[in-house]
């Protein structure tokens, strides 16, 4: 028995026309949506920032580490180099109470060239640190303490001005701030022992140089005492501000007295006898 033909037309029609939820289409396969792309940059970005982190730890790792280790090896040869071609006595001088007269003062040496060496006591029995001519970056981010070369040589009147970095390139002053007044330093050169004693620090901006005048931060008076200023860097992992430390030349003895007895240890320890 055949249909209703009004039944059939209704069906046929109903067929033909879509449905609401017809009309909600899928994008074409491999058409990517705003939300797609997204997602992407947030991932491409999230994986770009992990990287940069990275990368950013080996840096720090890198200046905080291995530029210390590198720097301490250069620095070590050259205090060794440098203490066995000025081989002298060991052994404490008798009496340190001696006066030896007017202390010797050495010439300048050529850029890059070892002045001598440095103990601070305060810093460890082991700080030994040599001072090179010059404050550029050869000099100090690879061998120490350098030496302003528009001031005095150690033992002379007016002020024996060095730079040394403070966490970074074998830290030669990192505790330059725990000195204490009474605190000794002594600076070996091929003539002879200075000692020095310190007498108090100061911060300033980096852009105060008179700091390294013959009489510091005293323009045009005449030195009457022979000064030993190092400067670093202030806080300690920054560079906003200079940190300096001021001594006074106590005594002096040459090569042939022997070391003062603070430092024969290591005297002995760097020319390869302790």
């Amino acid at each position: 028995m055949r249909g209703d033909p009004v039944a059939d037309q209704q069906t046929t029609a109903a067929a033909a026309v879509p449905s609401a939820r017809g009309t909600q289409r899928k994008p074409p396969r491999g058409r990517l949506t705003a939300s797609d792309i997204l997602r992407k940059i947030s991932q491409v970005l999230g994986e770009l920032l992990i990287t940069a982190g990275i990368v950013l730890l080996l840096f720090v790792g890198w200046e905080l580490w291995w530029t210390n280790v590198e720097a301490d090896a250069k620095q070590t040869e050259a205090v060794k180099s440098f203490a066995q071609e000025f081989a002298g006595p060991v052994t404490p001088a008798v009496s340190q109470a001696t006066d030896y007269g007017p202390p010797v003062v050495g010439t300048a040496p050529a850029h890059g060239k070892t002045i001598g060496i440095m103990y601070i006591p305060r810093f460890g029995p082991d700080y030994t640190r040599p001072i090179i001519e010059g404050t550029d970056q050869d000099v100090l981010d690879t061998l120490g303490l350098g030496h302003y070369g528009n001031t005095s040589m150690p033992g002379a009147l007016g002020n024996f001005a060095v730079a040394g970095h403070r966490q970074t390139h074998g830290a030669v002053l990192d505790n330059i701030h725990t000195l204490v007044p009474g605190d000794k330093i002594y600076v070996q050169t091929p003539d002879g022992y200075y000692t020095y004693v310190f007498r108090n620090n100061q911060i300033v901006l980096p852009s105060q140089t008179d700091v390294l005048m013959p009489v510091p931060t005293q323009p045009g008076v005449t030195p009457r005492e022979s000064i030993l200023t190092m400067t670093s860097c202030n806080p300690r992992f920054g560079s906003q501000e200079r940190i300096i430390a001021y001594s006074v030349l106590e005594g002096w003895q040459p090569s042939s007295a022997g070391p003062p007895s603070e430092i024969a240890t290591q005297v002995a320890q760097a020319q390869g006898k302790g």
